[in-house]
Parts: C-alpha cells; sequence; structure tokens
C-alpha cells in the first residue's frame, strides 16, 4: 500500500476516478492532484472530497509540456512521494504535431516527455521511493478494428526514435491518431529501460484499455469525434473495446498496489480486445522486451530534456 502518490492529469477522467478509488483505501494519507489548470483542479479537489469523505487532497501546479513547470512542480513537493501515476496525455491538443521549443511534437510532449522529465527530477531528488505507473495504451502494439497501425520501425535506433519525438517520422500527416501510437511504443520501451536503471523502484507500464468517460479524443477532427462519442461508444463494449471509467483506473490502482506486476513490465489486454484482463504484452510482441531497443529509446527521449 501506498501512502502517498502523486497524479498527473488528475482534475477529470482517469486520474480523477484514480485519486478517487485510491483515497477510499485506507492505508493512503496524501494524493497530489499535479494539473496545470487549478481551478479545475480545485472543483476536482472539492469533488473528491465530498465523494470519499477524506480531506487528503492537495494541489501541485504542473504542465507536461514544459520541463520548467514540471522541475518547479518537483521542487514544490513539500516530502518524498511512495508512488506517481503519469496519467496525463492524450492527442496532444489542437496542434499536435507541431514542434514546441523542445523540438518534439505537442503530442509527444503531452505524453512522454514531460513524464520523463518528472521522472528523472523525482528520482534525482530522492522524491520518489517506491512506484512509477505510467498509462500505456494498447495503440502502442497497433488497434486494428480502430484503424490505428502497430508501428513498424525500420531499425529501431537512436535517431529512428527521435524522428518519432521531432514528428519527422510521420512525414506530412496531421492526423493525431499517427502519432499516438508510436508515442506510446516509445513511452513502454523507456519504462523498461528505466526500470533497470533503477531497481530499487518499480515501474509499471499500464493501460487502461478502452475507458468511457475520458476527453483523450476530444481534439479528434469533428466527424471522428462525433463517429467516437455517438457510434463508438455504443458499438464498442459489445465488441469487447470499451469498459467502464471505473474498470480502467482500477487497472492503475491495481498496478500500483499489487505485487503480481513486475517491474519493467507493460500490461495490457489480450489481443484483440481492450478489455479484460491484463497481460505481459512482451508474450504478444517481443520486441517490447528487447533491451536494445528499450535504451534506444531512453537515449532518443533524453536528447530532448534540458
Amino acid at each position: 500500500m501506498n501512502k502517498s502518490v502523486l497524479i498527473t492529469g488528475a482534475n477529470g477522467g482517469l486520474g480523477k476516478e484514480c485519486a478517487r478509488q485510491l483515497a477510499l483505501l485506507s492505508g493512503t494519507k496524501v494524493i497530489y492532484l499535479a494539473c496545470r489548470n487549478e481551478e479545475r483542479a480545485m472543483t476536482a479537489k472539492r469533488d473528491l472530497e465530498k465523494s470519499t469523505g477524506r480531506h487528503i487532497f492537495k494541489f501541485i501546479k504542473i504542465d507536461v509540456t514544459d520541463q520548467v513547470s514540471v522541475r518547479q512542480a518537483v521542487t514544490a513537493l513539500p516530502e518524498p512521494i511512495e508512488a506517481v501515476v503519469m496519467n496525463a496525455g492524450g492527442m496532444g491538443g489542437k496542434t499536435p504535431n507541431q514542434k514546441n521549443a523542445d523540438g518534439v511534437t505537442n503530442s509527444f510532449a503531452t505524453n512522454v516527455l514531460g513524464h520523463a522529465v518528472l521522472l528523472d527530477e523525482l528520482l534525482k531528488a530522492n522524491k520518489l521511493t517506491k512506484v512509477a505507473l505510467y498509462a500505456g495504451s494498447e495503440a502502442a502494439r497497433g488497434v486494428t478494428k480502430a484503424g490505428m497501425k502497430r508501428p513498424n520501425l525500420a531499425s529501431s535506433s537512436v535517431d529512428e526514435f527521435a524522428s518519432i519525438c521531432d514528428g519527422s517520422y510521420f512525414g506530412k500527416t496531421k492526423d493525431p491518431i499517427v502519432a499516438y501510437g508510436p508515442a506510446k511504443y516509445m513511452a513502454a520501451l523507456w519504462m523498461s529501460a528505466q526500470a533497470r536503471k533503477h531497481p530499487h523502484i518499480r515501474f509499471i507500464t499500464m493501460s487502461p484499455g478502452g475507458t468511457s468517460g475520458t476527453d483523450i479524443m476530444d481534439n479528434l477532427p469533428p466527424l471522428l469525434k462525433f463517429i467516437y462519442r455517438h457510434i463508438g461508444s455504443r458499438l464498442m463494449p459489445l465488441m469487447g473495446m470499451m469498459h467502464d471509467l471505473e474498470i480502467g483506473a482500477k487497472r492503475f490502482v491495481s498496478g500500483l498496489n499489487d505485487n503480481i506486476y513486475d517491474s519493467g513490465v507493460f500490461y495490457a489486454s489480450k489481443l484483440p480486445v481492450l478489455t479484460g484482463p491484463v497481460i505481459d504484452q512482451a508474450t504478444l510482441f517481443s520486441d517490447l522486451a528487447n533491451q536494445t531497443f528499450q535504451d534506444n529509446a531512453n537515449e532518443a527521449i533524453y536528447r530532448f530534456i534540458k
């Protein structure tokens, strides 16, 4: 059981529900809601206090797309935490493929780079003592029914992974879905590399599965958003492609607190669904266990950390 937890993107969706479920566990003593919008975070804080009857939530301001903001957030932590849930992410806002000041796309900054900086700073400051959980995605292995292809890298070299970070790997496409899967794939490899470098911390990549009630598709083009919300949300549960928000967040809670989940492993649903029990994805795709690929992905990410 982890007494203190920091959750990024905790003002709604999976982050907020994860905070709620953790607060219902008597062993949880403090939960940091790490969000960029203070007003929305404080609204979430009041909602959580009302729904759980506990006043253990604290706000930490963080924008995972801004390395300075991430470092300030770690400095602002008054004491070490036992666990971190790297949940913030999505399609990268309204300009997902646009490069930011760090030279990576907004999509990559939101999903990966900011969390890499957060984890790095927590470890350097000795402010993380037990578990790091990253919100993975089955998109990392491809989701045929959703039109997501599995990342197909030619060499898995450092340079090729860096081209995913800066967006050059994708050419001129503006489709945010195209870049999402490769970013999540890189993140799973990076987490495995970190697990070997820091054996005293348990590193878990856990997909919440296909989860309703999240805002991950909010920045899709209008037609795709309509299809997802009004058609897909009805059909996907029948196809084993979507479950409730509570179930998705429960995966995070279990990953944090249950030692049956091994460090360095990417857990997600069995093929071809996005629901049900989770398994080690390296049993499906051996490249996820390739230590050279893991180290190359890790090195590529660190090229962009200032």
